[in-house]
């Protein structure tokens, strides 16, 4: 990220070196790297459902700010991804999504596909974690598992446990989140890793001052919105507005027009020491749920361009119940760029969650 590119914070995940491809799983039999895609269900083509702010205080834990939606009701029925419970008259019985943004970033980030899920019946909470977004700015508490304990207690208060365990997807570091709670904490019916997840920094830098050095966000001075404008007009030209509109929420204005990002820089620093420190691959065996990576690929004039995501196909050889969708030529942030087709995705992941027999 740099003072002409304030949009792009998650750093950390960029693909590493090439390495032998791994077909385990790929949805579709096109050409190996080639995207996979999916068409949302016909009941979720109706109008999107609006979403709504919330606030829920964590008990002894900081007060998290959410972006809501909920899902549409069908009378005497459920909807793709029911959990395995009788549905009542006008009783959602579809499993509730649960939505982690990436560093410095927010739940806004997730609304065009928070507004999809919705709309094909899913309960859907987006989640800005502390320190972000209109969430309490706290004195300590970042690090990818205090994230992951916050979001457990999150699940505890608004009763997402039990046949209403949610299908949880995290992007970038979100994704790291999640998966640090699928293995450690359980309590989930299914993981969707947004282009994070496999992230592992102690591989690409032999010190933490060399990382910090590289990654560390910019310190911006006058920054206002017309820049952040600019550099949307110029860089996401494909996304839609929702998606550009809600990167302006990874900063608070100031009184004289400035803007600043809601993570303050130190606690920036904070959570990418935790994720320089920490070794996913450790978490990999202990992940019991179906589990759908979704990687953004940059080069999407080379079919063979998923080879180039080899801590991808490692966490895809890795987790015991695990597919992938190809995102080849998307953004880093592809849950703002390519909403429907994120949304579809997941809603096919809690399909096979709610199928027995769709399990390995």
């Amino acid at each position: 990220m740099s003072a002409s590119q304030p949009s792009a914070p998650d750093q950390p995940d960029q693909p590493d070196q090439p390495d032998q491809p791994h077909s385990r799983a790929e949805p579709d039999q096109a050409q190996p790297g080639m995207p996979h895609h999916r068409a949302l269900p016909d009941d979720a083509v109706r109008p999107l459902p609006d979403l709504r702010d919330d606030i829920v205080v964590l008990p002894g834990g900081p007060r998290l700010a959410l972006r809501r939606a909920d899902g549409a009701r069908t009378p005497g029925a459920g909807t793709r991804g029911d959990p395995p419970t009788a549905g009542t008259p006008g009783v959602l019985t579809a499993r509730p999504f649960v939505l982690v943004h990436g560093l410095s970033s927010n739940a806004r980030l997730w609304d065009g596909v928070a507004r999809r899920l919705a709309a094909a019946g899913h309960d859907v909470v987006a989640v800005d974690l502390r320190g972000h977004g209109r969430s309490e700015q706290t004195d300590d508490g970042y690090t990818t598992r205090a994230a992951a304990t916050d979001l457990v207690a999150l699940f505890g208060a608004l009763s997402l446990t039990g046949p209403r365990s949610p299908v949880l997807a995290g992007q970038s570091w979100g994704g790291n989140v999640a998966l640090d709670i699928a293995a450690r904490h359980g309590g989930i019916a299914a993981l969707g890793l947004v282009d994070g997840g496999w992230i592992r920094l102690r591989e690409r830098f032999a010190d933490f001052d060399e990382c910090w050095g590289l990654l560390a966000p910019p310190k911006f001075r006058d920054l206002r919105r017309e820049q952040i404008d600019g550099w949307l007009a110029e860089n996401a030209t494909d996304w839609p507005d929702e998606g550009r509109a809600a990167t302006l929420a990874n900063f608070a204005e100031n009184p004289d027009g400035t803007l600043t990002p809601h993570l303050t820089r130190e606690h920036h620093r904070q959570i990418l020491r935790s994720m320089w420190e920490d070794d996913v691959r450790e978490l990999y065996p202990l992940v019991t749920v179906p589990v759908l990576l979704l990687p953004a690929v940059p080069d999407e004039d080379d079919p063979e361009a998923s080879s180039r995501h080899p801590a991808a196909q490692e966490a895809l050889r890795a987790l015991p119940d695990a597919e992938v969708s190809w995102y080849v030529g998307a953004h880093h942030d592809l849950h703002a760029q390519q909403p429907e087709r994120v949304a579809a995705d997941l809603l096919a992941l809690a399909a096979r969650a709610a199928d027995p027999a769709a399990r390995p």
